[in-house]
């Protein structure tokens, strides 16, 4: 995704939310794509997948953005053992009185930090899924409602990794947003060695610089701006003609469903928008294809025999349907 000139008057709460580029590099280098997608997925209400090798500032550049945009985030860490109560929360005995009471899990958050979700059961990563879906948890047949906004950042690691569980098909489908963090070049890599080296320490953020630049009522003008952002009927025919062309590709064994086109049209307003625009284009649409739909791709077996990676598809899927003039 790469940034497009301001072509309207100045938008505070644009300004602020673009702004979060360069307070987050304070402490996370070379992930602007990243940013910009996390920052995407803000504005729709959406969640993020997150798919990197260990030690590549997964976690760092989520707690940062938390600490850029000034809200309340909290963390867990998946783990073979852990519960579903864990992160929703529970009903626990009240001191002397044996009453119960509920206990509210780290899900009551604004952003939270999944990290390596799929080191967890099934049984585990599907508690999340009533928060992504419906905003709420249900504990004791009480449904209790989470903060807004709320958005999950979910930490992976490849699934050639020792350890792991792949996500159920219809917990990846609640994310709006697969971002894939590469390994650093060799210049951004030099640079992390001179901060580290400099006394760098990413579990004190205030010390590297970060303070917030941004905030929930930017977050809110910000997302009430978007839904202004116009679609040309041909650009949803456009969308449309590329997510059918998923279902049929010989190459895949699932292609994209009708939430998946739904959320590309979102993130292509939030992007088109955080662009300067108040319409979406196509290349809005291009730039957002493959984070928003990679993960709703399942290859079939003799297509990842032969190495074929979902970005690949969409690659050719891009190059093959015609685009709208």
């Amino acid at each position: 995704m790469s940034e497009q000139p301001d072509q309207r008057p100045p938008d505070p709460a644009r300004e602020a939310l673009v702004a979060l580029r360069a307070e987050v590099a304070r402490a996370v280098v070379g992930q602007d794509a990243a940013v910009s997608g996390l920052v995407v997925a803000l504005l729709c209400r959406g969640h993020v997948l997150l798919e990197g090798v260990p030690g590549v500032a997964k976690t760092l550049l989520v707690r940062t953005l938390a600490a850029a945009l000034d809200l309340d985030s909290k963390r867990v860490q998946f783990t073979p053992d852990l519960m579903p109560g864990d992160i929703t929360g529970s009903l626990v005995l009240q001191g002397r009185s044996a009453d119960l009471t509920f206990r509210p899990g780290p899900v009551f958050t604004n952003l939270l930090l999944a990290d390596e979700v799929n080191r967890t059961p099934p049984k585990t990563q599907s508690a999340l899924l009533e928060a992504m879906e419906e905003r709420q948890v249900t504990v004791d047949g009480l449904a209790r409602p989470l903060p807004d906004p709320f958005v999950v950042a979910a930490t992976q690691n490849p699934l050639e990794y020792e350890g792991t569980y792949p996500l159920p098909e219809a917990q990846l489908d609640r994310f709006l947003l697969k971002l894939v963090l590469p390994l650093p070049g060799r210049d951004d890599e030099v640079e992390v060695l001179r901060r580290h080296a400099a006394g760098f320490d990413p579990r004190d953020l205030a010390a590297a610089g970060v303070r917030a630049v941004a905030g929930p009522a930017d977050l809110a003008a910000g997302r009430a701006a978007v839904a202004r952002v116009q679609v040309a009927p041909e650009v949803l025919a456009y969308v449309v003609d590329l997510v059918r062309a998923t279902r049929t590709s010989p190459a895949l064994r699932l292609g994209v469903s009708p939430r998946g086109a739904t959320g590309l049209v979102a993130a292509a307003r939030a992007w088109a928008w955080l662009s300067g625009r108040d319409f979406v284009t196509p290349d809005d649409v291009q730039a957002l294809a493959r984070p928003a739909l990679r993960h709703r791709l399942a290859l079939r077996p003799e297509a990842e025999l032969e190495g074929v990676s979902a970005d690949a598809v969409l690659d050719g899927l891009l190059a093959a349907v015609p685009v709208p003039r």
